[in-house]
């Protein structure tokens, strides 16, 4: 009877624990395909990515609005900010903040240091507001 017990006991802490890991890897999982990605250079500062990423043919940098705030670039459809991803709550307030003031859809472009940073992705993701993400690996 004992026996019986401790296995009944070890494999409900087995599958407790494989379970917690299997929701653990679906909430920090990202796939690849669903956001359009760049391959960049590693170890730059933003400024960087916002001129290598923002073409004169494709938007505007550094547009500045009236109120002396700075869209990192402006586009036809988008008002696009522009940060690295552990900064994402403030990118994501920028930009729905310079969408609100030049009537242009939100869109974050995340530049990602390391694989882990998709967790960052995800909290965006899961804000569930109508975000445009986009993403450049520098790692």
């Amino acid at each position: 009877m004992r026996k019986l017990k401790k296995r009944v006991i070890s494999f409900a802490i087995s599958f407790l624990l494989i379970a917690s890991g299997v929701y653990y890897f679906g909430l920090n999982y990202v796939p690849k395909t669903l956001y359009e990605t760049q391959v960049m250079p590693a170890d730059r500062d933003e400024a960087f990515y916002v001129e290598k990423w923002c073409s004169p043919e494709f938007g505007r940098r550094e547009a500045v609005l009236w109120d002396m705030t700075r869209v990192d670039c402006l586009t036809k459809d988008y008002a696009i900010e522009f940060d690295f991803a552990k900064k994402w709550a403030e990118s994501v307030g920028q930009s729905l903040y310079y969408a609100k003031m030049t009537n242009k859809l939100p869109a974050v472009v995340l530049i990602l240091t390391k694989w882990s940073d998709m967790i960052y992705v995800k909290r965006i993701e899961r804000l569930n507001n109508g975000i445009k993400i986009f993403l450049i690996k520098a790692f």
